[in-house]
């Protein structure tokens, strides 16, 4: 079995987005991980549900990799790289999520919390994403419409509805009061966000207690959902209009992201002794560009054969 690297020492326990090059800077494999160290290791390992990879693996001559801050945000990177350019080892563009968006209706007479699958709301909607993966999505909507009763709520449900309505906690609770407290986990609000998964824990501890178990593992599967949806993510971002790049600079290396209607498109590295003349990064891209850029230097200088 071949030793691994140092550059693969030098990869944190985080989610992000790695790449093989060859000896002559040719992109050879693009992936994704939820820890990058674990996940690049096993390449140097026995290999024996990815064969198809060993003759990749005698061609790597530099390792590559762009931290994330959830590994949400690694696969809608990984997504948008593959869906403009695919590597010679990579057997798909893009990805097999598929892109969702979420809908609060926030009607008073029949409000609903929906999945769609393109960002078109109609009058008093308000849409929330895009997220990847559908099923997570579900799942996710599943825990808020437990702790929320939005869509069984409102006088024209039916005596069905609003009986589930008030078995979870929401029939007597006004419609715009359970759209806000819904919308606030949604724009990510710390306390709301707190809030909601100590209270889905809850469920999932009292269930288990009571030896529910299946029902547990769900309200377990609903938290996991739920903690994806809201996790941070910026190389996707709906509404957003434009080209423009970010950069950073650290020990020799830049970092170059080019971001065209709000998705990240293209990400470059190229050796270079001063940053980019009249560079700027906005407010949010810093310290993922910064740490990036400083990784990017360190890989550099360590020895991949």
């Amino acid at each position: 079995m071949p030793t691994r690297p140092d550059a693969v020492a030098a990869l944190p326990l985080a989610p992000g987005v790695y790449r093989f090059r060859d000896d002559g800077g040719r992109v050879l494999y693009v992936g994704r991980a939820e820890q990058l160290r674990r996940r690049v290791s096993s390449y140097w390992g026995d290999l024996r549900d990815r064969r198809h990879l060993r003759k990749m693996m005698t061609r790597v001559a530099g390792i590559e990799a762009l931290v994330c801050d959830s590994a949400h945000e690694a696969a809608w990177a990984e997504r948008n790289l593959l869906e403009r350019s695919k590597p010679p080892w990579n057997r798909i563009i893009g990805g097999l999520e598929v892109p969702v968006s979420i809908h609060l209706d926030v009607s008073p007479t029949a409000p609903r919390l929906g999945l769609a699958t393109a960002q078109l709301p109609g009058p008093g909607v308000r849409c929330f994403g895009p997220y990847l993966g559908a099923g997570k999505a579900k799942l996710a909507l599943s825990g808020l419409e437990r702790l929320y009763p939005i869509g069984h709520a409102g006088p024209s449900r039916s005596s069905g509805a609003q009986e589930l309505a008030r078995l979870r906690g929401g029939q007597d609770v006004p419609v715009a009061q359970l759209a806000r407290a819904v919308g606030s986990v949604l724009d990510r609000e710390p306390t709301a966000v707190a809030a909601a998964l100590a209270a889905l824990t809850a469920r999932r501890d009292a269930a288990a207690a009571a030896q529910a178990y299946e029902a547990a593992a769900r309200l377990q599967q609903e938290i996991e959902a739920l903690q994806w949806v809201v996790a941070p993510q910026r190389v996707t971002a709906a509404g957003e209009q434009g080209r423009h790049d970010v950069t950073a600079w650290g020990g020799d290396v830049l970092v170059r992201l080019r971001i065209s209607n709000g998705r990240l498109r293209s990400w470059e590295q190229e050796t270079c002794d001063r940053p980019e003349p009249g560079a700027r990064a906005p407010e949010d891209w810093v310290p993922f560009l910064r740490r990036n850029a400083e990784l990017a230097a360190w890989l550099a200088a360590l020895p991949v054969t």
